[in-house]
């Protein structure tokens, strides 16, 4: 999955609808959700049509990201039947426009498996997801998700990136949750300038999106730089 094109770091994006979606449950006589349903809110965050802004102050001056996520159905990817979900991001600074990526996810549905991205800069990206990810989860339950291999180009003959993804569920409050989305520096480098990254978002018993956050941190001579992303 492609990472979120945010300012300084290069980009994620999804989306689509899970036939046969499941609700969290409750613990007995206080209301409190302890399950929720993770596969209902990987779609609805990376398959279904969306649009929304993150912000961030970076050196006293406003950052931010419009993201479009627009499904695009069937589609052929690395010889393989799948669909398509484009992921449109317009960074800006100071409301000024800065840099426009356009990327396209592929995966498939039932069970669902991420297969990989291309994107307007001809990146080219193959993903091996190392688990099924579960229909719900519990509070502080996390896991694997994939391994994702960039190549400069579809030919695949230069290497340029190499990241582990995973993902956890912490409790935001009785009813909501967020649900987080962690991917590594590039492991192919020894220090790498854009860090790693984490994508949270709150969900509901029902796996709706309600609000997100983007955490970068980055390395710097004077130690981790941390950016935080908030939508409107």
């Amino acid at each position: 999955m492609k990472k979120l094109g945010i300012i300084l770091v290069t980009g994620l994006g999804l989306s689509a609808c899970a036939s046969g979606m499941h609700g969290g449950t409750t613990e007995s006589g206080n209301n409190i959700v302890t399950h929720y349903p993770v596969e209902t809110a990987l779609l609805n965050i990376y398959t279904k049509a969306r649009s929304t802004t993150l912000t961030a102050v970076v050196d006293n001056q406003i950052a931010s990201a419009d993201l479009k996520v627009t499904p695009k159905g069937n589609m052929v990817f690395n010889n393989k039947s799948v669909q398509g979900a484009e992921i449109n991001t317009l960074n800006k600074m100071n409301n000024q426009v800065t840099d426009q990526s356009v990327a396209i996810n592929y995966f498939s549905l039932n069970p669902l498996i991420f297969h990989g991205f291309t994107d307007s800069k001809g990146k080219y990206s193959l993903s091996n997801q190392t688990t099924t990810i579960p229909k719900t989860a519990a509070v502080g339950d996390s896991s694997k998700l994939i391994m994702e291999t960039v190549y400069s180009d579809s030919s695949r003959r230069q290497k340029i990136g190499e990241y582990n993804q995973d993902w956890s569920l912490i409790r935001e409050s009785n009813n909501t949750a967020w649900f987080c989305i962690n991917t590594s520096s590039n492991l192919l480098l020894r220090y790498d300038p854009e860090g790693n990254s984490s994508e949270c978002y709150k969900i509901n018993a029902r796996g709706d999106i309600l609000s997100s956050k983007v955490t970068i941190n980055q390395p710097t001579v004077n130690g981790t730089r941390t950016l935080l992303f908030t939508s409107k």
